[in-house]
């Protein structure tokens, strides 16, 4: 598949791929990835839609094949998402985020309501008390050998690139319930979502805590659109009973996949696709 460059208005270039017909009744769908900081990751969340519908998906700037340097801002990535759907040619879209990259759709739809005809968000966002009982249930999940390893290589200012696939795949293996899999997961994604741009984690992370999703829950209920949907795995490390209350707070239906934890297209491919294509079924038509 090849990718297709879309420059920004500030001169950014954003590396993009598009999939699925070219005409159809469901509105055009937007994968937002995760991070922040690492490159898209979700070819096979859209290749689970790419028969029904039109599937875009981006690398956000600073990540992977949309190289950038400089202050990163909510705003900026919102403003990134409207020249892309403009560029598109797309009046509204459904949505669909994973991780943090439901946070960002939750602030787009913040922004700009009048182009969200539908929201899936998967596995997030996670808001109020739900960082202590995440980290905990990563430690559960690790060797206390796993976990003196990972607070060393933490602590070393420049990893060898040895040290960084390592302390990438123990961040992240506890993100998969299957324990005979996990491994394997997490040092495949440690070895091609790279390299991590930590600095625009650090400064997306801190924007949340300057404008936290949490006081603009009442309004996302407002204006969160007909049937929006939160697919999480039930054996996800952050808590699933935050999901569902705050899907319960915004009115919308809320689905845990058994025997998954944050990756749920990975670890029950039936399972998730069956919810996913629902869900996605379920958004508004194409105006």
């Amino acid at each position: 598949m090849a990718a297709t460059m879309i420059e920004m208005d500030d001169g950014a270039r954003l590396r993009t791929w598009t999939t699925g017909p070219a005409t159809c009744s469901h509105p055009p769908v937007v994968l937002i990835h995760g991070g922040p900081g690492i490159p898209d990751y979700l070819a096979p969340v859209a290749g689970i839609l790419d028969d029904r519908c039109v599937v875009h998906r981006y690398d956000q700037r600073g990540t992977g094949g949309s190289p950038w340097q400089g202050q990163h801002t909510i705003a900026r990535h919102v403003r990134d998402l409207e020249l892309l759907l403009d560029t598109w040619g797309h009046r509204r879209v459904t949505l669909v985020g994973h991780s943090f990259g439901t946070n960002m759709a939750s602030y787009f739809l913040l922004a700009h309501p009048d182009r969200v005809a539908g929201l899936v968000q998967l596995a997030g966002p996670f808001l109020g008390s739900w960082r202590e009982p995440d980290l905990a249930a990563q430690r559960a999940r690790r060797s206390r050998r796993q976990q003196e390893r990972l607070e060393r290589l933490d602590a070393v200012a420049s990893r060898t690139e040895a040290e960084e696939v390592e302390y990438l795949a123990l961040s992240w293996f506890t993100d998969h319930a299957d324990r005979a899999r996990a491994w394997d997961w997490a040092l495949a994604a440690a070895r091609t979502l790279r390299p991590v741009n930590y600095e625009m984690n650090a400064q997306l992370n801190a924007a949340k805590v300057t404008d936290p999703l949490e006081a603009h829950v009442d309004e996302l209920r407002e204006l969160l659109p007909p049937h929006a949907a939160i697919i999480g795995g039930a054996d996800d490390t952050r808590p699933a009973d935050n999901l569902r209350r705050l899907g319960t707070r915004l009115g919308c239906q809320v689905t845990l996949v058994a025997d998954a934890g944050h990756h749920p297209w990975l670890e029950a491919p039936d399972e998730f696709s069956a919810a996913f294509r629902a869900a996605i079924r379920n958004q508004a038509p194409a105006s």
